[in-house]
């Protein structure tokens, strides 16, 4: 088991535990090693090779034991016993947002509640609100968590069913019967939920493909399969398709098999108007008169490119196929030239372990310039963020000035002090003007009390945005996609507050987070509102996520002059002044 398994499997553990009503802190033990295994970036293996585990990360004998265990041989007889002796429905329920481990004992025990369909019966019954610690508005936000659950119970993250694209075809990339193969669908538009990986090949034995696909060592079940086309199921829970064509009709099954239904029908349409037939096969001409045998001539295409350029249309990247103006900017030569992933310089809000990150300031800071950045902006979390460890001014002080120290010892590099402040329910900050006007930059963030109507919200994001010292508004919506629904924002009047302020709007590329949504960007750009591509990183391993975030961005039809985190250090210096 590599370093992400064995952190998921003690964090199961810890939560079966809970669910059987263990020593809570026996459950909490296992809790830190998964916290302290997930944020080491070395090689567990290796540790555990020389049993450094206990002087590594602070682990019990029986701890230690029980990682190496995992380790070795990717097993756990403890953990085997444990999921024998807890209902598999108990473990379900804990993927609803309202319930922690503790009300599901409570259901189990009081009401014999063993799964999430008995939950949802004794809630429509009005039996949950009843027992002690729960209420009605317990039982309204259970019932909206179930139906929150089974809509997404499909979808997946795209990072997540990218690195599981990516690996499939990097391993199909390498048989003897494929010419060219890619990834189509959502995933290569950069849809920011997908429920299918889709991918498209050429070669002359689609059989001898298909074979080795549906036995592909991730797979779970074959759902269906023909001469050209297969559906697996993977382990992960995706399914996954594997389209096989001509070599001849690869570029056009690409593009068929990339734009969304809006885009092919649009482009379809446009073909028609040319007196031109477009498929995932080819693209004909058609003979008004001619016989039926010869009515339609082929348009030979190899590649996308060509396909556009025979409709008289500028290319259109993958993230803009979605029907959304592109096919008429393309018509007029005006897709812009998109934002490319090499073009940032540096990036803002990231944590470190004065908060709740993984990493020290040290180790952030020389990560970010190894993936060859310029500048890095510190941003961890304030005062009223107390989960989050958030700092006092005291605190807060205290690291300004060690990033002041840190950077007379970099060369070419420079960290930036900053803060993640929290915008409190009312719009003020969580620190006075008086501490903000000596920080480099301000992230505005809203992290509680996020049910507020759109009209309340919406002021109270304004009000955060109006003050001198803030320079970001951080993920403005708050939605944690597959767990947690955006706020109600009015982002036309967002957009209107930072274009008159001059607020900097982030593209918050966490994994779950992607906000704000690609879908409003375009707008945002068009009314001079400046970008700024955040990771929002809470450990080095996170930074990766800054390539996904320009892919948002290019969805967004964000250009480099767009987004300001591709600027030169003296330039980002100037912006910040």
């Amino acid at each position: 088991m590599d370093n992400a398994q064995v952190t998921d499997t003690l964090e199961e553990i810890a939560l079966l535990l809970e669910l059987s009503g263990e020593n809570p802190f026996k459950a909490l033990a296992y809790t830190k090693a998964a916290r302290a295994i997930d944020g080491y970036d070395g090689d567990l293996e290796a540790l555990v090779a020389e049993k450094k585990l206990g002087s590594e990360f602070g682990l019990g004998d029986a701890l230690q034991q029980k990682v190496t265990e995992l380790v070795t041989t990717g097993k756990l007889a403890y953990l085997d016993k444990l999921r024998a002796s807890v209902p598999a429905g108990l473990v379900a329920m804990a993927e609803i947002p309202a319930l922690g481990p503790k009300k599901i004992r409570t259901l189990h025990d009081k009401l014999g509640i063993s799964s999430v369909e008995e939950l949802e019966v004794a809630c429509r019954a009005g039996k949950v609100r009843e027992l002690a610690g729960f209420g009605a508005k317990t039982e309204e936000k259970i019932l909206d968590g179930i139906a929150r659950a089974r809509t997404y119970a499909d979808q997946f993250l795209y990072s997540e069913a990218l690195a599981l694209a990516e690996e499939l075809r990097d391993a199909l990339r390498n048989h003897n019967e494929v010419a060219q193969i890619a990834i189509a669908g959502g995933l290569r538009r950069g849809i920011e939920l997908v429920d299918v990986i889709e991918l498209v090949a050429s070669s002359r034995n689609p059989k001898e493909l298909l074979d080795d696909f549906v036995t592909w060592t991730d797979m779970k079940s074959v759902t269906s399969r023909d001469d050209h086309f297969a559906t697996i199921i993977l382990k992960a829970g995706i399914s996954a398709t594997l389209r096989v064509v001509a070599d001849s009709e690869y570029a056009f099954a690409l593009h068929e098999f990339t734009g969304s239904a809006e885009h092919n029908a649009a482009l379809r349409e446009l073909a028609a108007a040319q007196k031109k037939e477009l498929t995932g096969h080819g693209l004909f001409s058609i003979k008004e008169g001619a016989k039926k045998s010869a009515a339609r001539e082929s348009i030979p295409c190899r590649t996308e490119h060509e396909i556009f350029a025979a409709l008289d249309l500028q290319e259109i990247p993958p993230e803009l196929r979605e029907g959304r103006g592109e096919i008429e900017a393309a018509a007029e030569h005006k897709i812009p030239r998109l934002i490319e992933w090499t073009q940032l310089r540096g990036t803002f809000h990231c944590h470190t372990t004065a908060s709740d990150g993984r990493n020290s300031l040290l180790e952030m800071a020389t990560e970010a310039r190894d993936l060859g950045l310029t500048y890095l902006g510190i941003a961890d979390h304030s005062r009223s963020s107390v989960i989050a460890n958030g700092l006092s001014e005291e605190r807060l002080a205290d690291q300004v000035e060690a990033i002041r120290k840190l950077n007379l010892d970099l060369d070419e590099f420079h960290v930036f002090a900053g803060s993640e402040v929290d915008i409190l329910k009312d719009g003020s900050l969580d620190f006075g003007d008086d501490v903000l006007r000596h920080l480099d930059y301000v992230v505005a963030s809203v992290h509680n009390v996020m049910g507020q109507d759109e009209e309340t919200m919406t002021a109270r994001l304004i009000r955060a945005m109006e003050n001198e010292y803030v320079t970001m508004l951080g993920h403005p919506s708050g939605r944690r996609l597959l767990q947690r629904e955006a706020s109600r924002v009015n982002f036309d009047k967002i957009i209107d507050c930072a274009a008159r302020t001059g607020t900097w709007i982030e593209l918050n590329c966490s994994a779950s987070r992607m906000d704000m949504d690609w879908r409003w960007w375009r707008e945002a750009r068009d009314r001079g509102v400046k970008c700024v591509i955040n990771p929002d990183a809470h450990r080095i391993s996170q930074f990766a996520m800054l390539r996904h975030g320009v892919t948002a961005a290019r969805k967004g039809w964000l250009r480099r002059e767009d987004v300001m985190n591709t600027l030169t250090l003296d330039e980002i210096r100037r912006a910040l002044a």
